[in-house]
């Protein structure tokens, strides 16, 4: 691709990949992050987050010159703006982090440069952007126009499959114009290997909640399954295996919830642009929230035969082989044990975190050795190839299929 002056806003699970791969493609590239001890890592040539092959990346992008770390952003050709978009209180969208961002680049920003929005955002948040630099930069506006372009292009990878995906994934890009919709087109165009679909910033904003919604409700569908087959005295596993029998049927795995920043945060900024017609997709969101309270209430109900019962947790992130604890369901789980037995002892074992702020992680060893009731919320490799012996003799609540 064609080397250019970059600039990178957050340098997280999306930023920090993207930042790498630019830098090795030839770019000159401008990592921003507000949290010195990030900066000094990455400048350092080391990564603070896990993800496989990104310690090489990092190292050799690092290594060559052509991506640093900075507290500040610069002047740019292109900037990337892939900061987080939580939600508030009720579930109503937080662009803080978007606002903040912007305010930020705007004051380095020169005619006909390129603005990305990167982040799943909800609707409006690429104009809110367009806003926000014509407030700040009224000497780049000339009339109804603004001398820089816009444009939106949600991310599409799954952790642990970054460095893969950010390069063989399709991409959807939406300008705010026609113009800034070409830029950014023929941008992604140098380095994915996918197709880039062009459309308008609104239907790009929407295509990626759609994309998390869809998944959120069907797992929804997976996760209301095995609460019914528990009643019901039926083996969830085995149906579901049955059921996908049928060649137009794909039933999910259920689990102990949703996690991650996308599928259990997303489909509530639909819900909050259109309240009242977004029922399917609000009740799939409740659906997978009770999970949680659901294997809690499964977990206490055991740890009542017991005295002082040792209760395992198996993982603590929100998806099989990754270190992401975001909106992760296992965490919330072993919170909520630790909260309603303040006389059990929890163990909670996460293989891919060295140490955890909150509480002491448990070795896999420890956890085996010493748990009467052994909780599978995350199926990780290493919990997928315990032999079956290691559970004789314990109470096990499998609630992701992992000892299957």
């Amino acid at each position: 691709m064609e080397p250019l002056n970059i600039c990178v806003m957050g340098l997280g699970y999306i930023g920090l990949p993207t930042a790498s791969l630019l830098a090795t493609k030839g770019c000159q590239v401008r990592g921003v992050d507000v949290k010195p001890d990030v900066i000094d890592t990455i400048n350092a040539g080391k990564i603070h987050i896990v993800e496989p092959d990104l310690d090489a990346l990092v190292h050799s992008a690092v290594s060559s010159g052509r991506l640093t770390a900075s507290l500040e952003p610069g002047p740019a050709e292109i900037f990337i703006v892939a900061v987080p978009t939580p939600f508030t209180e009720g579930h109503k969208p937080d662009v803080s982090y978007v606002r903040a961002a912007t305010t930020a680049l705007a004051a380095h920003l020169q005619p006909d440069n390129l603005i990305i929005l990167e982040s799943t955002s909800p609707i409006g948040t690429t104009e809110l952007m367009a806003e926000i630099i014509r407030t700040e930069r009224p000497d780049l506006v000339h009339g109804d126009t603004l001398a820089v372009h816009v444009a939106h292009c949600p991310e599409r990878v799954m952790p642990g499959q970054i460095l893969q995906e950010i390069v063989e994934n399709d991409r959807i890009v939406g300008g705010l114009t026609t113009e800034a919709t070409e830029k950014a087109s023929a941008f992604y165009r140098g380095f994915v290997n996918g197709l880039v679909l062009s459309t308008d910033c609104r239907t790009a904003e929407m295509a990626k909640l759609t994309e998390n919604s869809y998944r959120d409700t069907n797992i929804a569908f997976a996760n209301e399954l095995s609460i019914i087959c528990h009643k019901l005295g039926i083996d969830v596993w085995e149906l579901i295996k049955l059921a996908n029998h049928h060649p137009r049927v794909n039933i999910l795995r259920p689990g102990p919830g949703v996690g991650g920043h996308c599928l259990a945060v997303d489909p509530w900024f639909i819900v909050a642009a259109a309240p009242e017609e977004a029922r399917l997709i609000r009740q799939a969101r409740v659906v997978n929230e009770g999970k949680v309270d659901w294997v809690v209430e499964r977990v206490l109900e055991r740890a009542s035969r017991l005295k002082t019962p040792v209760i395992g947790c198996m993982g603590l992130a929100y998806k099989p082989d990754i270190d992401d604890l975001r909106e992760s369901p296992a965490l919330a789980v072993t919170r909520r044990l630790k909260e309603a037995l303040p006389d059990a002892e929890i163990l909670a074992c996460e293989p891919n975190l060295e140490s955890f702020d909150e509480f002491p992680l448990a070795k896999l060893d420890e956890v085996l050795k010493r748990a009467d009731i052994i909780v599978g919320l995350v199926s990780h490799r290493s919990f997928r190839n315990l032999a079956r012996n290691h559970l004789e003799g314990k109470m096990v609540i499998d609630t992701c299929g992992v000892f299957l």
